[in-house]
C-alpha cells in the first residue's frame, strides 16, 4: 500500500502535524525524510528496508556515506542528506552536553554512548571538567580501526592542562561490543592515573563503551571497578 492510499490519520505527515514527531515510528520518520518510495514500494516500506539493512537506528546513524549510498532506496543525494541530518543531531547532543555533570558512570555512558557504541573503529576521547565536574569540552585523542587505537598519556593530559581543566574523564569504545578492559587498557589507565596525581588533576573515570549484553550494562567503569584508587 502506497502512502497516498492510507487514511489521512495514518499518513506520516498528517500524523506528525496532529500528534507531533514522537508519535511516528522510525520507519515513518525516514519516510518523511525520503519523501518518495521506489517502484511498487512506499516510502514507509523503504524506510523499514533501510532499518532492516543496517539492523538498528544506531548503526544507520554511524554508517559512512559510502555504506549509505549503496543501500537500496538511497542514492548519493539522499545518503548525503541523511548523513547531514545525523550529524546535526550529534552536534545538538554535544551542545546539550555542555555543563552536564559527569560524576557517575551512568551519566558518562548516557552522554557518550550514542556517538560511540556502534562505531566500527575505536575512538579515544577526553572530556574536560571544571571543579563542579561539569563538562566544558571534549577532545578526540585518537581514532583507529577496530582495536588499534593507541595514544601516549601526554596526548591525553596536554589538552587538560592547556585548557585549564580541573579534571577529566577518559572515554573509548570497543567495536566488538564487549566493554571488558584489555591488559593494554589497564596499563594505559594506570599510567594516566600516575600522571594525573603528579599534576594534581582529578582523574574522574575511564569508561569503556560497548553494547549491553548478558552480565553487563554496556560499559565498564575503571572507577567503579576499583582500578583508579
Amino acid at each position: 500500500m502506497m502512502i497516498r492510499d492510507l487514511p489521512d490519520e495514518e499518513r506520516p505527515r498528517e500524523k506528525l502535524a496532529r500528534l507531533g514527531p514522537a508519535s511516528l515510528d522510525n520507519a515513518e520518520l525516514l519516510a518523511l525524510f525520503l519523501r518518495t518510495g521506489t517502484r511498487g514500494r512506499s516510502a514507509i516500506a523503504v524506510g523499514r528496508d533501510i532499518l532492516r539493512h543496517f539492523g538498528s537506528l544506531h548503526a544507520l546513524g554511524s554508517a559512512g556515506i559510502d555504506a549509505l549510498r549503496q543501500c537500496p532506496g538511497l542514492g548519493l543525494a539522499k545518503a548525503s542528506q541523511l548523513a547531514a541530518a545525523f550529524e546535526l543531531g550529534a552536534r545538538l547532543a554535544r551542545e546539550r552536553l555542555h555543563q552536564t555533570v559527569l560524576d557517575s558512570p551512568e551519566r558518562i555512558h548516557e552522554a557518550f554512548a550514542p556517538q560511540l557504541s556502534w562505531l566500527g573503529h575505536e575512538r579515544l576521547l577526553v572530556a574536560l571538567l571544571n571543579s563542579r565536574l561539569q563538562h566544558t569540552g571534549t577532545v578526540e585523542i585518537s581514532s583507529g580501526v577496530l582495536t588499534e587505537t593507541s595514544a601516549h598519556p601526554r596526548e591525553v593530559l596536554r589538552p587538560v592542562i592547556l585548557r585549564g581543566a580541573y579534571g577529566y574523564v577518559l572515554i573509548h569504545n570497543h567495536p566488538s561490543g564487549d566493554p571488558s578492559p584489555s591488559a593494554a587498557d589497564r596499563r594505559f589507565t594506570a599510567r594516566l592515573a600516575e600522571g594525573a596525581a603528579l599534576l594534581e588533576l582529578r582523574f574522574v573515570d575511564h569508561l569503556i563503551i560497548g553494547r549491553p549484553g548478558p552480565g553487563h550494562p554496556g560499559y565498564f567503569s575503571f572507577r567503579e571497578g576499583g582500578l583508579l584508587g
